[in-house]
């Protein structure tokens, strides 16, 4: 429909938002939406985002259901008595791992946790949740050259975004290379599947950097902290309080970083 009054009807792709039930020793945990890739590397980021293990070491096992619908995660030296399923990491495709998951959960000691994204996340208990100091991460040199490629690469596209305009990406990169890109509803979840992809592929995110394509605030600059990312970059800009508690952790923090110019809020200054 136009300003004028014109309209004409048409079709196009619309996205649609996926459920995940995350049960963490048969406790159900989380519901993530989000969109139906890379949940794998969704469920492990969000697990080390939300200070619930600190490296992948201590997931003993990780099983998404055919439909991707739920996620049971088995975490080391809690392993329940009648539990004898072989360790195994599914796929990141929800078709695979086709392992049926019981669905009696506890949900006592409720919380619910909403990010700023609003996509109606939640966390359903906080029996796993750690108070561990948060440690700051270690400042890597960096060129502004690595920035603008990713910009460039954000601009390029990706095929959801394309279609339905509805999708936040992310791209993971270490020495001026990219390794992932994707996308989600959320740029919560688009951070956490590529710090999950790092974490399932050994990849240190102590020498890595991230561009995200979604405003930075506090919540999302402390998932990188948590996962020891020097570099956080976004097209979009941050909050005050996400420069301060870059400043305080020692995270690069690099805004509005388009494909000709950008914003160092925190940080040290690039090299060249």
């Amino acid at each position: 429909m136009g300003r004028e009054g014109e309209h004409h009807t048409d079709s196009e792709p619309v996205l649609e938002e996926h459920v995940i039930d995350v049960y963490i020793n048969d406790r159900l945990t989380m519901k993530l939406i989000c969109i139906p890739q890379f949940l794998t590397e969704l469920v492990l980021g969000r697990l080390l985002t939300e200070g619930i293990i600190e490296t992948v070491k201590d997931v003993e096992q990780i099983y998404i259901c055919e439909h991707g619908l739920r996620a049971r995660v088995m975490l080391r030296g809690n392993k329940s008595e009648n539990e004898t399923l072989q360790a195994t990491v599914a796929d990141s495709h929800p078709q695979a791992g086709r392992v049926a998951l019981d669905g009696g959960a506890s949900q006592e000691s409720f919380t619910e946790t909403t990010p700023s994204c609003c996509t109606g996340n939640h966390i359903l208990n906080d029996y796993f949740l750690t108070q561990k100091e948060v440690k700051p991460v270690t400042p890597i040199p960096w060129k502004a050259s690595q920035i603008f490629d990713l910009a460039d690469r954000f601009h390029a596209g990706m095929s959801l975004h394309r279609q339905t305009f509805a999708t936040h990406s992310c791209f993971l990169a270490k020495d001026g290379a990219l390794l992932f890109q994707c996308e989600d509803i959320g740029r919560h979840n688009a951070l956490d599947k590529a710090i999950g992809y790092a974490l399932r592929h050994e990849i240190p995110l102590t020498e890595c950097m991230v561009y995200s394509s979604g405003r930075i605030p506090t919540d999302m600059a402390m998932k990188a902290i948590r996962a020891e990312i020097p570099i956080l970059s976004s097209k979009a800009s941050p909050t005050a309080e996400a420069i301060e508690l870059a400043k305080e952790y020692g995270l690069t923090l690099v805004c509005a970083a388009r494909r000709d110019r950008m914003k160092l809020f925190a940080g040290p200054e690039p090299e060249g």
